[in-house]
C-alpha cells in the first residue's frame, strides 16, 4: 500500500501525547491511524506529530476528533 496516495493527515499537534490520544480514539472507532512524526530529531521542540488515516475515513475521523475534548488545542 502506498501511504502517500491513500493516507491523509487528520490531525496534528506539537505534542506527541495528543497525537497518541488522537490515534487511540480513532482506532477505538474502527479507523486505522498512524502517527507520522515530523519533529526534527536533533531539536525536538520543532515540528509536528501528525495522525494520518485512509482517505476514505477522513470525514469520519475529522468528525470524531472535532468532538473530542481531550485533544482540542488550547491556545
Amino acid at each position: 500500500m502506498n501511504m502517500e496516495e491513500n493516507w491523509v493527515k487528520a490531525y496534528q499537534s506539537d505534542q506527541m501525547i495528543r497525537a497518541e490520544i488522537a490515534r487511540e480514539i480513532l482506532e477505538q472507532n474502527g479507523i486505522p491511524a498512524v502517527i507520522v512524526n515530523k519533529k526534527d530529531s536533533s531539536y525536538l521542540i520543532f515540528g509536528m506529530c501528525e495522525v494520518h488515516v485512509p482517505v476514505s475515513d477522513l470525514p469520519t475521523a475529522q468528525t470524531i476528533l472535532m468532538n473530542e475534548d481531550s485533544i482540542k488545542q488550547t491556545e
